[in-house]
């Protein structure tokens, strides 16, 4: 019998460093490991918003894969082009892969939010049914009228890691947020916020891409000089893996301003490292972040981030040290040890792969002939 076999459709390089493709790139990886061949296709174009290069590239792809062909189209250049996805579904088995809806990205104004949530609705009923990553996105599906038959959840696995040390001793606490520079990751909140704490000893490395939306990461820097926290807010780019087990271990808490997850795969790496989190309500991030070691505030709430940050720091702190004598301190440690019970029953990412398989075949079944 032939492998099972996979074409994975993504939006540019499968290498990217956001949370969406290092998903993609590890279930590809797991899939090949458990002995299935996995082509994947990389689009040209812009999207989510697609231009006419992305949906000659898609037609293009899709037009060239055999009959009966099992097509994966990640969510991000599926939703923008509903044509191609209509076209082809008569021969070909095409799912979708929903990190979250597009049309929930922050920052769209009014009529180009209308326009992809219509392109959305079109390609999900066409596609033969949807792998996402969080039961909160799975429920979402509901309005684009999504049946809940077709669609299968697969979480993201974690992988071990060491607990973070904290900075060192007579350092103030280092806060760590780790995501890309766009509207939706809410680093302006973040920065306002921190403005507030001021008078509180704290350092904070914000970890991610400034290209993706460069006008924004310019309102962001402009932000933080215009408060005078330049000094104490860096902005380390988009590091390798290395170099962010290395700020991980240094933190002291992770922070995550977000205004929308669909699942939030930072969280449950700081959650792994035993790092408490301060976070929002935004989307999946209370299903992801248990709430015996997270902080949660409303998205966009500046004072209330500011509170819950202020409430793990304290005035007179200087100590990187695990459960140190101040309020701020022993409050940190309390998160900590609840984030390392709860990273326990995190899956692994092998775990993770054989739920994203077993997704995979009951959406589209092997045909006669094929499969192990």
């Amino acid at each position: 019998m032939s492998p099972s076999r996979l074409h994975l459709v993504v939006p540019g390089p499968l290498d990217q460093q956001t949370g969406g493709y290092i998903y993609d790139a590890r279930m590809a990886a797991g899939l090949q490991r458990r002995g299935w061949r996995v082509d994947v296709h990389s689009l040209e174009g812009t999207f989510p918003d697609a231009d006419a290069t992305a949906r000659a590239s898609l037609d293009g792809v899709l037009a060239g894969l055999g009959d009966g062909s099992r097509v994966l189209v990640d969510g991000l250049a599926l939703s923008g082009l509903p044509g191609p996805v209509i076209t082809h579904r008569g021969r070909l088995r095409i799912l979708a892969l929903v990190h979250h809806p597009v049309s929930d990205e922050t920052g769209l104004a009014a009529e180009a939010r209308v326009r992809l949530a219509e392109r959305e609705r079109r390609a999900l009923a066409a596609a033969t049914g949807a792998i996402v990553t969080s039961d909160f996105t799975a429920r979402g599906l509901g309005r684009f009228g999504v049946d809940p038959a077709r669609v299968r959840v697969a979480r993201p696995g974690t992988d071990p890691a060491s607990p973070a040390g904290g900075p060192a001793p007579g350092d103030p606490p280092q806060l760590l947020s780790v995501a890309t520079l766009v509207p939706r990751k809410g680093h302006d909140v973040l920065v306002r916020a921190l403005a507030r704490l001021r008078h509180l000893p704290w350092r904070c490395v914000c970890v991610g891409s400034m290209e993706r939306a460069p006008a924004h990461a310019r309102r962001v820097r402009a932000l933080v000089e215009e408060h005078g926290l330049a000094d104490r807010i860096r902005f380390a780019g988009e590091c390798q893996r290395a170099a962010l087990d290395r700020i991980y271990a240094a933190s002291s808490l992770f922070v995550l301003a977000s205004h929308y997850e669909g699942y939030g795969m930072v969280l449950t790496e700081a959650l792994a490292r035993g790092l408490p989190v301060v976070a929002t309500t935004g989307g999946a991030i209370p299903d992801t972040a248990p709430s015996d070691a997270a902080l949660l505030v409303s998205p966009g709430e500046e004072a209330a981030l500011a509170a819950a940050i202020g409430s793990l720091l304290d005035p007179h702190e200087v100590t990187g040290t695990v459960g140190g004598e101040s309020a701020g301190a022993r409050r940190r440690a309390a998160l900590a040890a609840a984030a390392r019970r709860h990273a326990e029953a995190l899956p692994d990412w092998d775990a993770a792969v054989r739920t994203f398989e077993e997704g995979l075949l009951a959406l589209a079944p092997e045909e006669p002939g094929t499969g192990r």
